[in-house]
């Protein structure tokens, strides 16, 4: 890549965690928004939520079901896992057996600067129609860059695997993207209602601006000019989510942020707007499925516990 893709660097760590009997391993990298995940889980389950990053992931064995954007789904092994920015989704393994899965965050700002690499210009970023793909080729190319991310590996070669799952994964996003409007004739719908959607607007904004606040239903009624009922009617259609859990996923993006950049994890709940840090731990480890701690160790370097 160009010098307008920032390189991956060997300066991303590794760090472990053991939770309830299952194990993850998370890693990210220091100098680009990268991270990648490697774990298997029996008994965890994931809280709806969603990252402001690409994630890409591809089940090695067992299966994980999951909601996504009002489905229900399943991805078996070599399936891949497709999430565009922002798409919430849950998770938890489909049967008593588990599941083994990796799972690489790319930020859509590197996408962008890969794909404007590849085609000598700037490009859209893609968006994966369906978040469950059967793609041997991105499936065995997910596998090599999360390989290269966690183990040894040179910068120049995490940069050309991580051009090849970005290539492979914006043709899989065109191709998929031209079959769904295909089967369905036109293009999808929007979320509901023009006022529906503008009340979950509004709802949002003051949520985005206010986050850290103990804001009250009442609130959002007040902002909107709707009753309650609506107001979280309205924002769960369009986006997924009650607002309850959008306010706090903005809190924990917040948190991760401050923890990684080597903020006190008590200190870092305190600014992000939770009660104390075990409050923050919980909703950590339900939503990205490593504690703070264990995070803050992959940002910082030291050797998995």
């Amino acid at each position: 890549m160009n010098a307008g893709a920032p390189a991956i660097g060997d300066n991303g760590r590794v760090a472990g965690d053991i939770l309830t009997g299952d194990w993850a391993h998370y890693w990210r990298a220091a100098d680009a928004p990268l991270e990648a995940m490697h774990a298997h889980f029996e008994r965890h389950v994931y809280h709806r939520h969603s990252h402001e990053t690409y994630s890409l992931g591809v089940t090695d064995v067992g299966a994980q079901s999951f909601t996504c954007r009002g489905g229900a789904h399943t991805s078996a092994a070599g399936m891949v896992m497709a999430f565009n920015p922002d798409d919430p989704h849950d998770g938890q393994a489909t049967d008593g057996f588990g599941f083994t899965y990796r799972m690489i965050h790319i930020g859509p700002e590197l996408v962008s600067a890969v794909l404007a690499d590849a085609a000598g210009r700037p490009v859209g970023l893609p968006l994966f129609a369906q978040p469950v793909l059967d793609d041997p080729v991105l499936a065995a190319r997910l596998r090599d860059l999360h390989r290269a991310l966690s183990g040894p590996a040179t910068a120049l070669r995490r940069d050309e695997l991580l051009a090849a799952v970005v290539l492979a994964g914006a043709r899989q996003a065109r191709a998929s993207g031209r079959a769904t409007r295909q089967r369905a004739g036109a293009e999808p719908a929007g979320p509901g209602p023009a006022d529906a959607r503008r009340v979950a607007q509004r709802a949002r904004t003051l949520i985005a601006d206010r986050y850290r606040d103990d804001l009250s239903a009442d609130d959002l009624a007040d902002v909107t000019g709707r009753s309650r009922f609506a107001v979280h009617r309205a924002f769960t259609h369009a986006y997924g989510m009650p607002p309850s859990d959008y306010q706090r996923q903005l809190r924990l993006r917040e948190a991760r942020s401050l923890i990684a950049a080597g903020t006190p994890i008590s200190e870092a709940a305190a600014q992000a707007g939770f009660a104390d840090q075990s409050h923050l731990s919980r909703w950590f480890v339900r939503c990205y499925g490593v504690t703070p701690g264990r995070y803050q160790r992959a940002s910082r370097g030291d050797a998995p516990a």
